[in-house]
């Protein structure tokens, strides 16, 4: 492997792979930070580290667009297949970005936490890869479809503090992605694009373990505050939420990814709600 460090502290390194802009690039700059981590080649040392940083890089072609101007196409044609496929690997590029986000802005959190979500980072990389290939597969490459920045959106309306971020990034926008995900992978199936169907199960079950991490983390902090965690994130889900939770749940991977009884079962009654059908 190439040698692209640019420095022996995580949270620089973190800094850099957030602010890369060229997608494969940041795939092996993401690749390269892991290996050395693993290696013990990486230290954490907030002192001397340089500041937190609150953009991303992203490529320069890639447009943005509010959600509804985002056009739902029909699978049974390969642009419509593309557009759909686009819109995960926009997810996943994301998904990168909040990952060494966490890493480099939290830096008061402890070195497990720093190294979940580095190896989260690096899955997110290997997914964004699983499915830039099948979109070229199809002619397509990542900014050839208008996206839009919900994640990083609140990206910023959490940099403030972990537990939030722990609340409503993962246990809400990417558990949102454990609901949706099944019922991708059935349309894809029903137009027989069974290689989609497939990496996208791939990442269905490792996306799972990020919002166990999500979950984890959370627990961790409310504790550490004296707070009783399901009381913490449904005040939280009412405060930047509106309390609007889309369902159906998928409540096998829910569980599985930390969410217990008592959460399901409020967050079903939200879904119920006559507002929100």
């Amino acid at each position: 492997m190439l040698n692209e460090r640019t420095s022996d502290n995580l949270f620089e390194v973190a800094a850099h792979c957030l602010n890369e802009p060229d997608p494969m690039r940041k795939v092996s700059l993401t690749r390269q930070a892991a290996a050395d981590w693993k290696a013990g080649r990486l230290r954490l040392d907030s002192v001397g580290a340089g500041p937190v940083t609150d953009l991303p890089g992203r490529p320069e072609r890639l447009e943005l667009v509010q959600p509804r101007r985002l056009v739902a196409r029909k699978l049974t044609t390969r642009d419509g297949r593309a557009a759909m496929i686009h819109a995960v690997v926009h997810i996943e590029f994301n998904a990168i970005n909040l990952a060494w986000d966490a890493v480099q802005r939290f830096r008061d959190m402890p070195t497990d936490f720093q190294s979940d979500w580095l190896a989260i980072a690096a899955e997110e990389a290997e997914h964004f890869v699983l499915l830039s290939e099948r979109l070229s597969d199809l002619g397509y490459d990542y900014g050839d479809f208008p996206a839009h920045d919900g994640l990083w959106e609140m990206a910023r309306r959490t940099a403030h503090d972990p537990l939030i971020r722990m609340a409503l990034v993962p246990r809400v926008l990417e558990a949102r992605g454990l609901d949706v995900t099944p019922g991708m992978i059935a349309r894809f199936q029903a137009v027989d694009d069974h290689e989609t169907a497939e990496r996208l199960g791939v990442i269905l079950r490792e996306e799972v373990g990020h919002v166990a991490a999500g979950s984890r983390w959370f627990r961790t902090l409310c504790r550490a505050r004296g707070e009783e965690p399901g009381r913490r994130y449904f005040e939280l889900l009412g405060d930047y939420m509106r309390g609007e939770i889309r369902g159906p749940l998928n409540l096998e991977d829910r569980r599985r990814a930390g969410f217990d009884a008592d959460e399901l079962e409020r967050l079903q009654a939200l879904c119920q709600r006559p507002d929100q059908r």
